[in-house]
């Protein structure tokens, strides 16, 4: 399949990931290939009524939208693509306000050995996940209380690859294949340093509830072995990710509570019962508010901080991104991404040591 003539230049140069074509595309044309999904196409129209397609892609590393419209020769070839197919894009790629513009664009079927590269993800990305994984077991094999590290190993072992494969959000923040083991591994490190520093929190139950706070999203937000469009489903659509991640905690205490050893905790403090009552608090108040979804507001310390916790990671990744797709409207100020309220302005660098106070005293003579 093919489009309007394009350089030359990019049907020789390797492609491009998604992430790599937002932190490097700005006002000024990048020619650039880029391999993709097809998540999604609208038909849309203008308010003058042009109609124009919404092409929705992804890849390991983002996602990104663009328009064609009703006059482009691509016109009728796009209105016929099949959902999740995968495609070789290539154009003269820009950023604005509006998002990712891409002109004389065109598009190809990708070689076999390309898809295989496709499918198998971005290794930087795929090597950060293996380590994020690794720390989330890490942390929780290090749980003391008994219940709740079952409950944690339990979840390893049936949903362990459902995990890995699962998105934090639709957008905004680790909306990607795997991006909620990110989310998780630094909530996780932030929750174990702060229990040192605040002992009312109860580390096990941290620890715990961070794994779990978003695991609903594994019917929310997750992808198909293969791909990288997020699958659709009606009990995410009718329920949300907070309603079923506490039908899923409770379903795997069940299960755990048929083991064996489930008979020795009868005496142990706090109670069995009281334990899981704790851990479901923490997944039904951690949006912090009745208006962003939660059910319940937090009611004990670790609500809190796992609320915050939450909410910092995700903030920090919105405006990690931000500053690598923004605009630079004037020096150090960047044109203001959703859904961040305001424009974002350059961070102060680390301090330098003066070379002179790196020197040795030289000794008197």
């Amino acid at each position: 399949m093919t489009g309007p003539p394009i350089p030359s230049k990019v049907a020789s140069v390797s492609p491009i990931t998604i992430a790599t074509l937002k932190e490097t595309a700005g006002e000024k044309p990048l020619v650039a290939a880029v391999h993709a999904q097809l998540q999604s196409r609208a038909t849309r129209a203008t308010k003058a009524g042009k109609p124009y397609l919404e092409l929705a892609f992804a890849d390991a590393t983002g996602h990104f939208s663009v328009k064609v419209w009703s006059d482009s020769p691509i016109y009728k070839d796009a209105d016929a693509l099949d959902l999740n197919k995968v495609l070789r894009l290539e154009a003269e790629w820009t950023i604005n306000s509006f998002g990712i513009d891409a002109k004389n664009l065109a598009f190809f079927k990708p070689e076999e050995n390309a898809l295989m590269d496709f499918f198998a993800g971005d290794p930087v990305i795929r090597e950060k996940q293996d380590r994020d994984f690794a720390e989330i077991q890490r942390l929780c094999e290090s749980i003391g209380d008994p219940r709740l590290h079952g409950l944690c190993q339990i979840f390893f072992k049936q949903l362990g690859d459902r995990f890995r494969r699962t998105a934090a959000a639709k957008r905004n923040h680790h909306a990607r294949r795997g991006g909620l083991v990110e989310h998780v591994s630094q909530m996780m490190r932030s929750a174990n340093a702060l229990c040192p520093v605040y002992p009312e929190l109860n580390r096990d139950l941290m620890l715990s509830g961070v794994l779990f706070h978003d695991c609903g999203k594994l019917w929310e937000n997750t992808y198909p072995e293969q791909g990288f469009t997020q699958i659709h489903s009606s009990t995410g659509e009718l329920l949300g990710h907070i309603p079923l991640g506490i039908e899923l905690v409770n379903k795997l205490w069940r299960d755990m509570m048929e083991a064996p050893e489930a008979a020795g905790w009868v005496d142990l403090k706090p109670s069995t019962e009281e334990t899981r009552l704790h851990l479901l608090h923490l997944i039904g108040s951690h949006h912090g508010e009745y208006e962003f979804g939660s059910p319940v507001l937090p009611r004990t310390p670790e609500a809190f901080a796992l609320h915050y916790i939450d909410n910092l990671d995700a903030k920090l990744e919105m405006i990690r991104d931000a500053y690598t797709q923004s605009q630079e409207i004037s020096p150090g100020i960047f044109e203001r991404v959703f859904p961040l309220p305001t424009n974002l302005v350059r961070p102060l660098s680390g301090f330098i040591v003066p070379m002179e106070d790196n020197k040795e005293t030289e000794a008197p003579a």
